[in-house]
Parts: structure tokens; C-alpha cells; sequence
């Protein structure tokens, strides 16, 4: 009996597309008995728990070949073919390949380590996924960073920043609503980037206005994280007019502290991130916020920790996605003076407790309303905010049902069908 492949996913939403795509590589090319890793390298402690989760595997899969890919992978290959459980490194370009995944070349290779200069790719292709069901499929629309904060080792892994054009992302929505999806999430490394490298240099409002055009089937639009400070005129016009735009934002803030996110070079400063929210807010009233946030920065204060602190509740804020500072190799932040890790650690469990707080404020905000759920699984959907409905009667994913918000747990809402 065949038993495929397995793949294990570390990291971002983008992560989570890919390995969607090196799934169907490995199912047309009949590729059995293999584990793939796709790493992530956002911190050392991602690798560490990569490396942590390989040694597992082989002690429980003796038999099975080891593929690790990803970022970790692309941006220290050697160190993983060294591993004793490691039989194939791949490169962030390598696994998208449909050739790459071969049984001859994926398994019996003679080189342990396929991994190319990442630098050097200039295209991004529109990668097809079906088969995710019929209720959310992400849909990579760029990869890649042109920027260079200190904290961040990605823009090494995942190479310049390139876009789709804009006529592929549209065929492949079209596809998979076709297909049944009620809902797609454009995703990216630096997403607010978006068509700067195409002719034209379309924005990434653009692009969603595009989508929503020309697939008026497509019932919900959703956006992954974006940097508030390259949000375009068009994009900001989309929030305000289009509905089926989900009134759901990730930012990529980082700090509440102007030195911190200059340290940090970031391009924005904590008035523009406050400037932004309220915008927003004025033409989207319903918007709910998330944010990440690195605790214990180099160099942070007490003083700069409590200005991060104070604009959770400036921005309104909702859901926090809170890392504790971890020291990155190869970055200019490992060079600066160091907070101490109990430090950072402390600080990150206050900023998560801050979020906790905020989303139970949510909750209870949205008590007593009826709201349109898509439904993931039959006792699990999201409302247009992403907030997480748990039902008691057994449901259809893929169905968006009108449920009454009838109570909640502190992370998510018990729903009742509406009369």
C-alpha cells in the first residue's frame, strides 16, 4: 500500500501554500515513503525546532527518505547535510519545481545538496492548487524582500522581491472558485510590495480590485499580513467600497517605539502605524486589527517595551502575533547589545496577556450579533473578521451559515444557527 509523502510545515502562510504545491509535485510524480521539512529561518529557534523535529523522524521512519527544504534550507544548506537524517537539501527555488520531485532525482541523487542562488531568481510563478476543498485556499501573489531589517535573515531565503503578473493570480482565482472556494488569501513574503518589478508597476490594491472585477463569483477576499506603510491609494479605496474585501488586517509592526524600529529599519515610525488604524477604521468601521510584535528587541528599554505596550490600545488591536527576540545569525541585530532572554521572554508573555485581554473584549463586543460564518470543518468556521466560531451542530465546511454569537470561551465564540 502506498503511502505517499508526508510534508511538515514550519513558518508563514506562504510556507503553508508552497508546501500545498510540492504536495501535488510529489502526488503526480508518485513520490512514496519520503518526509519533507519546509523550514522557516524567521528566528534560530525555527531551526532549532526543525533540526529537533528531523532527528524524531528518523527514529520513528528508519525506512523513509528525508527531504528538508525551505528557508532554513536555503539559507544554511550545509548544516543540514550534515545531518546523519538528512538525505536531500532543496533550495526555496528547487521545491517548486516539478522535476525537482522525481523519485530518481528526489531520492537517488548523488549530490546531497541542490540548492541555487536564490539572489539570482527573477520570476515568481503563478503555482496552481486545487484539491484545498471548498472553503479557503491561499494564492501566492509575490515573494521575495527588497528590504533589510536588521532582525530578519528571509530576504536570504526568499530572494528579490517579484510578482505575479497580475493575469495569472486572476486565472488561478478564477480556477479555484470555479472549483468551489469560497475564499481566497493573497499571500507573500512583502505583499505591500506587490507589482512594483511588473510593467506598469501595478499596486497591490490594483490587484485586488482586478480580482474582485473580474471574478465576481469569488465571495471573499482576504489579505495575509502587510506592511501598513506601503498600503497604496487604491487598495486603501477597496477597504473602504468593496464588501468582499474581509475587514481583517495583518500588520507588520514590530514595535511601538520610534529608536527600537529605527534600530530595527523599519520604514514607518508608531504615529504611522496609529495614523494608519484610525484611517482605516474611518472607512471600515467593522476592521479588525492583528499585529507582530518582537519583544526584547536589542537595545529595548523598559521605557521603549511600555511604548509598545500603550499601542496595542492606540492602534485598537486585536490579535497579537508576539515573538520573543531571538538572536539570528548573519543579521546585524546578533551584533547589538542583547536583553536578556528571561527579559525578552517576560516581556513577550506580557504583550500575548495584552492580546488575550483585547481579544476577549472582541468577543464580548460581539455578543448577541448574527454574522455570516465560513464554515473549515463541521464544527469550526470564521466570521469576516477571522474570528474563530465553534458550533455544536455538525455543519458542512465550505457552507457560510448565518450564526447567532451566542457566548464565548476568552479565544473564540460558541455559535447558534440563526431562526
Amino acid at each position: 500500500m502506498k503511502r505517499g509523502t508526508e510534508i511538515v510545515t514550519f513558518g508563514c502562510r506562504l510556507n503553508a501554500y508552497e508546501s500545498e504545491v510540492m504536495r501535488g509535485h510529489t502526488d503526480a510524480a508518485g513520490l512514496d515513503g519520503a518526509i519533507v521539512f519546509n523550514t522557516c529561518a524567521v528566528t534560530a529557534e525555527a531551526e532549532r525546532q526543525a533540526r529537533q523535529a528531523i532527528r524524531k523522524a528518523r527514529r520513528e521512519n528508519p525506512q523513509a527518505r528525508i527531504v528538508v527544504t525551505g528557508c532554513a534550507a536555503q539559507v544554511n544548506p550545509d548544516e543540514f547535510a550534515t545531518m546523519p537524517e538528512v538525505d536531500l537539501v532543496l533550495g526555496n527555488d528547487e521545491k517548486m519545481q516539478a522535476a525537482s520531485w522525481q523519485p530518481a532525482l528526489a531520492l537517488h541523487a548523488n549530490e546531497k545538496v541542490r540548492v541555487n542562488d536564490i539572489m539570482s531568481v527573477t520570476e515568481t510563478a503563478g503555482h496552481l492548487v486545487q484539491g484545498l476543498g471548498r472553503t479557503r485556499a491561499f494564492v501566492q501573489v509575490q515573494n521575495g524582500c527588497d528590504h533589510r531589517c536588521t532582525f530578519c535573515i528571509i530576504p536570504y531565503g526568499r530572494g528579490p522581491s517579484r510578482s505575479v503578473p497580475a493575469g495569472e493570480v486572476v486565472a488561478q482565482v478564477r480556477i479555484l472558485v470555479e472549483n468551489g472556494c469560497r475564499e481566497v488569501v493573497l499571500t507573500g513574503v512583502d505583499m505591500t510590495s506587490y507589482g512594483s518589478d511588473l510593467p506598469g508597476a501595478p499596486s497591490l490594491g490594483n490587484l485586488a480590485r482586478r480580482i474582485l472585477k473580474l471574478v465576481p463569483d469569488l465571495e471573499r477576499l482576504r489579505l495575509s499580513s502587510i506592511d501598513s506603510i506601503e498600503a497604496d491609494g487604491d487598495l486603501m479605496r477597496l477597504i473602504a467600497d468593496e464588501e468582499r474585501l474581509m475587514p481583517h488586517l495583518h500588520l507588520s509592526l514590530q514595535s511601538g517605539d520610534d529608536m527600537v524600529l529605527k534600530r530595527m529599519k523599519r520604514r514607518h515610525l508608531r504615529d504611522d502605524s496609529i495614523r494608519f488604524c484610525e484611517e482605516v477604521r474611518k472607512l471600515r468601521p467593522d476592521i479588525v486589527f492583528g499585529a507582530d510584535f518582537i519583544a526584547g528587541f536589542p537595545t529595548e528599554t523598559d521605557e521603549m517595551f511600555e511604548n509598545t505596550m500603550r499601542l496595542v490600545g492606540e492602534c485598537g488591536l486585536t490579535w497579537l502575533h508576539v515573538f520573543p527576540f531571538s538572536p539570528r545569525p548573519g543579521t546585524p541585530a546578533a551584533k547589538m547589545p542583547q536583553v536578556a532572554r528571561d527579559v525578552s521572554k517576560a516581556r513577550a508573555e506580557r504583550l500575548r496577556a495584552k492580546g488575550r485581554a483585547r481579544v476577549r473584549a472582541h468577543l464580548e463586543e460581539g455578543l448577541g450579533a448574527t454574522r455570516p460564518v465560513l464554515m473549515e470543518s463541521a464544527t469550526l468556521g470564521r466570521t469576516h473578521q477571522f474570528t474563530p466560531v465553534r458550533v455544536a451542530e455538525a455543519a458542512t465546511a465550505g457552507e457560510i451559515l448565518p450564526l447567532r454569537l451566542a457566548a464565548h470561551d476568552g479565544q473564540s465564540f460558541e455559535g447558534l444557527r440563526a431562526a
